[in-house]
């Protein structure tokens, strides 16, 4: 079973959800796709760690087979080619690697090199499986990285969390797609509920089931109920602000092996999300 952990914004408790939920069980995997800044590694330190680069493909142009058609430029969607002083030039940054330029020149001119844009990391924390992505600074897309890393996913027996990315963008729903079940997680402010009402339709438009934690529940917040209630997205739990948990993550600790109360809540979640994937 694959559950992605998803929420509106940064600093929610996507994180400290996604860490927890996979040491809970008694064997997964755990993928972090927040590729910008992965940081459920420093929960579970893992062991044994191995390294794999993910590289995508960046045209060249042979200027002297190159003959000013111009049809590379004028094929590409994504105006990462420019015909400058009779040579077409490309923008790393924006080229998607889709490699129609190379299909559409008439005289071979167009060829692709590896750019490497990050890497996967592979390890073992306990009796969880550690997948990371990591993307180089400077790229300005981590899609394929989180490709890459959700290509090492456990067994299809085992409990596979996703970390996924904040917010709703490409990232997410590249994260997403393979999940059997969504686990929102929503923090009760205006702008934490403007936000998760934003990832809310992302896994609606994908057809995912999900429910929500409400994450830092010190009282209520009607607005966010409301919204819950009249989706009819189940609250599977709600999880007050806690200095004793603040200073855990602090620590770089794991909650569920530190707190016994915190161990029964998402032994409890698990189980309770089981049932609502299974319908």
């Amino acid at each position: 079973m694959k559950i992605a952990v998803l929420s509106g914004k940064g600093g929610t408790g996507k994180t400290f959800t996604s860490v927890n939920l996979a040491a809970a069980a008694n064997r997964a995997t755990y993928i972090d796709c927040d590729v910008e800044e992965p940081n459920g590694r420093l929960f579970f330190k893992p062991e044994g760690v191995e390294a794999q680069s993910i590289s995508t493909l960046i045209p060249t142009f042979n200027a002297g087979k190159c003959n000013g058609c111009r049809k590379c430029v004028d094929f590409c969607r994504f105006n990462a080619l420019v015909y400058v002083k009779d040579k077409p030039m490309v923008f790393p940054e924006v080229c998607h690697s889709c490699g129609g330029c190379a299909l559409v020149c008439p005289s071979g001119a167009v060829t692709e090199i590896k750019k490497v844009v990050g890497s996967v990391e592979s390890g073992v924390s306990g009796n969880v499986r550690i997948i990371t992505g990591v993307m180089n600074l400077g790229e300005a897309s981590g899609i394929p990285i989180i490709k890459a890393a959700l290509k090492k996913s456990g067994i299809a027996e085992e409990l596979t969390v996703i970390d996924c990315p904040p917010g709703s963008a490409c990232p997410v729903m590249e994260s997403v797609q393979s999940a059997d079940y969504c686990l929102l997680v929503a923090e009760p402010t205006a702008f934490g509920l403007h936000n998760f009402e934003m990832v809310h339709e992302l896994t609606a438009l994908l057809g995912k089931p999900c429910g929500v934690i409400i994450n830092k529940a010190d009282g209520e917040y009607l607005p966010l109920d409301k919204f819950l209630a009249d989706h009819k997205i189940p609250v599977l739990c709600r999880i007050p602000y806690s200095e004793r948990l603040a200073q855990l993550g602090a620590d770089a600790e794991i909650a569920v092996k530190c707190d016994a109360d915190m161990a029964a809540l998402f032994h409890t979640l698990l189980a309770d999300i089981r049932k609502e994937a299974a319908g």
